[in-house]
């Protein structure tokens, strides 16, 4: 069965096509990275995918449900990490979860519990009852998505999990990624970390000015742009003119002291130690010359023109409102940027702005999420 099922999805935001008809499909325990620039419309779609912005033409299905027809029931069944940490810094670690199992509507034993296996989980129990403001990004990273698990979705989305992570901590939550694909839960993955996506994913979808451009396992996109490649790195840049000219087939790269030569596998030696006395023929010195597959890296700028940019967040958006949630009688506003599904009752608060730049009173305007107080006809994912 699909877990994702999306058909010519277009959304606009004033001038600006966000979605200009994305087709993608991610079957039920399958962990599918969706990979583009600032901009490309990843979040846009995340956030058509878990019902906090209707499309404006085409169709998407969460597990068989239309995510505008069955918007509550799609609710019920997913859970949305967003960019930036939804905890609330003026409470404890274990504070923070038991309210939002209170706000899914858990009992209190049943909330305090799934803190307490949570805290576990992710490595938080000695830090439990201290402040979040007191955590390091890592540390507010997992309990933002621990609280997204509280009512175990049967699918995760990771909108950019590790921007602005050390390394440390970006394995740390690579390692409970794994653990929760290992025990079922399907995952899509938005991420401008070409290795993010290289660990992860089993499945690679490109995305590039609102449209789905490629996709297939990391491997079968590394080969659609060529095989392997002699690549050579000059001590000097000035010298790289006269390599070009002296080695056939030479290609040059961004950076000025780098060439590549394409080879077939069965000649690569060959054409290595062709370059190799080629130089060695006319004086050039090299600090690095050796064979290599392409990286993703090399898909990225092959297919979109344009390099990933690192750990800035993606597609402009800024960070959702994580300080206040009312719980009332469920109904009360709950922050966009991690959540999972409850009943569907709670309002997103997504008054910052949205992928692309565009202002969410765009959305709200075109039928999109709304804070909760204002409208509690228009429902968000919570």
């Amino acid at each position: 069965m699909s877990a994702v099922t999306v058909s010519q999805v277009r959304k606009r935001f004033g001038e600006t096509e966000a979605l200009a008809g994305v087709d993608l499909t991610v079957d039920e325990g399958e962990v599918v990275g969706l990979l583009g620039p600032n901009g490309a419309g990843k979040t846009t779609l995340v956030r058509v995918l878990a019902t906090l912005l209707p499309p404006d033409a085409g169709q998407a299905r969460i597990f068989g449900l239309n995510v505008v027809d069955d918007a509550n029931a799609v609710r019920r069944s997913i859970g949305l990490t967003g960019q930036h940490a939804a905890v609330d810094e003026l409470l404890t670690g274990r504070e923070n979860l038991r309210m939002f199992g209170e706000l899914f509507h858990l009992s209190g034993r049943r909330a305090g519990d799934r803190a307490d296996e949570l805290l576990d989980r992710f490595d938080l129990a000695d830090a439990a009852d201290r402040p979040a403001r007191t955590y390091s990004g890592g540390m507010r990273r997992r309990l933002d998505l621990a609280s997204s698990l509280l009512v175990r979705p049967r699918l995760l989305f990771l909108d950019e999990p590790t921007t602005g992570l050390d390394p440390r901590s970006r394995n740390a939550i690579w390692e409970v990624t794994r653990e929760l694909v290992d025990d079922g839960t399907t995952l899509l993955l938005t991420t401008q970390y070409l290795e993010e996506a290289d660990q992860l994913a089993d499945r690679i979808a490109v995305i590039d000015h609102g449209d789905i451009i490629a996709e297939g396992t990391g491997d079968d996109l590394k080969d659609a742009i060529g095989g392997q490649v002699v690549d050579v790195v000059l001590l000097d840049p000035a010298d790289r003119s006269r390599a070009l000219e002296a080695v056939p087939a030479a290609e040059p790269l961004s950076d000025p002291r780098r060439f590549r030569v394409p080879v077939a596998e069965d000649s690569a030696l060959g054409v290595l130690g062709t370059v190799a006395d080629t130089l060695r023929r006319i004086g050039i010195e090299v600090h690095d010359l050796g064979l290599r597959r392409p990286t993703l890296d090399d898909v990225f700028l092959e297919l979109t023109g344009d390099g990933p940019a690192g750990g800035a967040a993606s597609d402009g958006q800024g960070g959702a409102d994580t300080s206040s949630t009312t719980a009332g009688d469920g109904q009360g506003g709950a922050h966009a940027s991690s959540t999972t599904a409850g009943d569907g009752q709670g309002g997103a608060d997504g008054s910052n702005s949205t992928d692309d730049g565009a202002p969410s009173a765009d959305a709200a305007e075109a039928g999109g999420s709304a804070r909760g107080d204002d409208d509690d006809d228009q429902e968000a994912v919570a």
